[in-house]
């Protein structure tokens, strides 16, 4: 069976969209009947009104895994660097953060029983092979790379993952924000997979997968939301982007491009906790960058399409560099994510004297 490349995308994206949007309904009745809800009463960081579906990741993991599932069935792409195995590995690990995830949401876990599952999905991919085996070399003849051991590849991994798992699981605190940062991230894993891997690579296709999938999730994830990702779908984000980046040829600063500012942000909070002496894990507060720019003076839309853009410009630097420019643009996220902390810290100084006289 023949196909154009562009058909395959277009199966891609419209599978995963269509799908999704169907199945969604479905999952936000289920997540009502049961009470698997989000309570804005149940906490003062909660910026929306009313109680809300969770679960809605849900939705997401499987049109993406059903439309990746079709795509393999009928050969539509080439899958000679990502095999079933690699598949069913993928999904086990997605499978154990989706089931934590929907206990997460309706038993509310401690902190420590919440990491058991990230830890499993990480180990299980881990042990099937999917690992960083080598990096670019950034500073020597541009092409040529640096293998890395067995044991610290996989302690590479094992951090890289639990990091992207932990970002976006901290990053899902405004309607639309993580899904559509997702997107990006998904995206940009597509087009620089055009560049360096084979014609309708599983990777590039994969990530559309996963793209389509969380357009279709936008319509009701857009604010005012009608459903949330949830535990699971949060966590499962982090994980299948962070699983991408690896198998998409270690694409790791790439991701991270993308997904700076929220990596940093996550970083600046811990470090911060630790700082008061404070379990970094232990709860939920508003330190996080979305919340800041809401007090910076941001709308709430407003907060989550200022950080797309950041997201977007870092995407089209990941796609436009290679080599030692890379390593540049990092420098530059670092630069802009302290100005951003030192505009806001700036403005809540000022806004506390100002209470203060």
């Amino acid at each position: 069976m023949i196909f154009s490349n562009s058909l395959v995308y277009l199966i891609s994206i419209g599978g995963g969209f269509i799908l999704t949007a169907i199945l969604t309904p479905f999952v936000i009745a289920f997540a009502k009947k049961f009470n698997i809800t989000d309570n804005p009463a149940s906490a003062d960081r909660k910026d929306h009104q009313k109680i809300t579906p969770l679960l809605g990741g849900t939705a997401v993991f499987i049109a993406s895994f059903v439309v990746l599932l079709i795509i393999y069935k009928f050969g539509l792409a080439n899958f000679s660097k990502v095999p079933i195995s690699a598949i069913i590995a993928v999904f086990v690990g997605s499978l154990f953060l989706i089931i934590g995830g929907f206990l997460d949401d309706k038993y509310n876990l401690k902190p420590y029983q919440q990491i058991v599952w990230p830890v499993l999905a990480s180990l299980t991919v881990l042990f099937a092979g999917i690992r960083i085996t080598y990096i670019t070399n950034p500073i020597g003849i541009p092409g040529t790379i640096v293998y890395l051991p067995v044991a610290l590849g996989a302690v590479i991994s094992f951090i890289w993952l639990m990091g992207m798992i932990y970002t976006a699981k901290f990053l899902d605190g405004l309607d639309g924000l993580l899904s559509g940062i997702s997107a990006i991230a998904a995206l940009t894993i597509f087009f620089v997979s055009l560049g360096w891997d084979v014609p309708l690579s599983a990777t590039g296709i994969w990530a559309l997968t996963i793209f389509g999938s969380l357009l279709g999730f936008l319509i009701f994830n857009w604010s005012p939301a009608k459903v949330f990702l949830g535990e699971g779908g949060s966590v499962f984000l982090g994980f299948i982007l962070g699983v991408l980046s690896i198998i998409s040829g270690s694409k790791i600063i790439t991701t991270f491009l993308v997904m700076g500012i929220p990596v940093l942000d996550v970083l600046w909070v811990i470090i911060q906790r630790l700082a008061k002496k404070e379990s970094p894990f232990s709860h939920a507060d508003r330190k996080h960058i979305h919340y800041r720019l809401i007090d910076f003076g941001f709308t709430k839309i407003g907060a989550v399409l200022f950080l797309y853009l950041i997201s977007l410009i870092f995407a089209l630097f990941a796609m436009s560099t290679s080599g030692f420019t890379k390593i540049i643009d990092m420098v530059i996220v670092f630069m802009v994510m302290i100005a951003i902390i030192v505009l806001i810290y700036t403005k809540n100084k000022r806004n506390e004297q100002k209470t203060n006289i």
